[in-house]
């Protein structure tokens, strides 16, 4: 079969999350890594309390994809194409060998550290179902034309949007959806506005950054999920995962591409099942799996 992994994105975050990885000397390799680069234990990263600092977050899911997707690679599942969800990016891009996860680490923690001096409080991102793009995009375009600062941030299923922005707008744009008797709506486990505008200028610190970060010719394919389509070459790459804070993200069209390529499984890396169901609705007849949420031995 040929399958692709993928790795969310903020608010699939858990407490403990890094508590139960696998048992693999790999593993306890990645583990002691992330603890010597980032000074800290990772019980410190992953509690309830240290989980509302976006810095903590985005750290956990990076330690955690790279983890799991190691395993599963040394179990001898390899995956043809990787593909993330905004921080999942990184995590997918260590899997795939193009970047290296010391690297990984430092970028990220400079990335978070970026997102959440430029927006403390007051902004977050708010996911909107059951309503179709024009009636989604109508409410943004309303607002902004208002001199609100909302966009539409990511494209995640034919009826799945994510807004970023304030919050007090994003409450509006959804009272405006709900009015017309359509949609549901709830506030993201994310505290920043990404894969918008309002995080440009961070977007293009972090890229100048990457200059100095040599990136490899990867081993799986490496799908962006900002253009919906593979990239190859290590500088593309690096541009795709420095810009893609401010950059909207089209999962559903990227799914939909992979399927056209011929990928008939999907394996989520935890924690989160939400792109599994995602992808679901678009392989009808393939096998997409959450790792955390199946028994292992049934893609082992």
């Amino acid at each position: 079969m040929t399958q692709v992994f993928t790795f969310p994105g903020q608010g699939s975050q858990r407490a403990h999350m890094l508590q139960n990885l696998p048992d693999h000397p790999d593993v306890i390799l990645i583990r002691q890594q992330a603890e010597d680069i980032l000074g800290v234990k990772l019980d410190t990263l992953d509690s309830q309390e240290a989980l509302t600092d976006t810095v903590n977050v985005q750290l956990a899911l990076l330690i955690c994809g790279v983890a799991w997707g190691r395993y599963l690679q040394n179990a001898g599942i390899k995956p043809d194409y990787v593909l993330g969800l905004s921080i999942g990016a990184y995590p997918a891009a260590v899997v795939a060998g193009s970047l290296d996860f010391g690297d990984a680490l430092r970028l990220v923690k400079v990335r978070a550290d970026s997102m959440k001096s430029a927006y403390p409080s007051g902004y977050g991102m708010l996911a909107i179902t059951g309503a179709e793009f024009k009636q989604v995009q109508a409410a943004v375009s309303l607002l902004q034309e208002k001199g609100e600062k909302i966009y539409l941030a990511n494209l995640n299923g034919e009826y799945q949007f994510v807004l970023a922005g304030e919050k007090r707008v994003l409450k509006s744009a959804a009272e405006q959806v709900r009015s017309q008797g359509i949609g549901a709506s709830v506030f993201l486990d994310v505290t920043v506005p990404s894969h918008c505008p309002l995080l440009k200028e961070q977007s293009e610190t972090l890229l100048a950054m990457f200059q100095a970060i040599t990136l490899k010719t990867s081993n799986s394919l490496y799908v962006s999920a900002a253009k919906a389509r593979v990239l190859q070459k290590p500088d593309d790459i690096k541009k795709d995962l420095a810009l893609n804070m401010a950059q909207q993200l089209h999962w559903h069209d990227s799914c939909q591409m992979l399927a056209e390529r011929g990928v008939n499984k999907a394996l989520e890396m935890p924690p989160g099942s939400t792109l599994t169901g995602l992808f679901r609705k678009i392989l009808n007849s393939g096998e997409c799996y959450s790792i955390e949420n199946i028994n292992l031995k049934v893609i082992l």
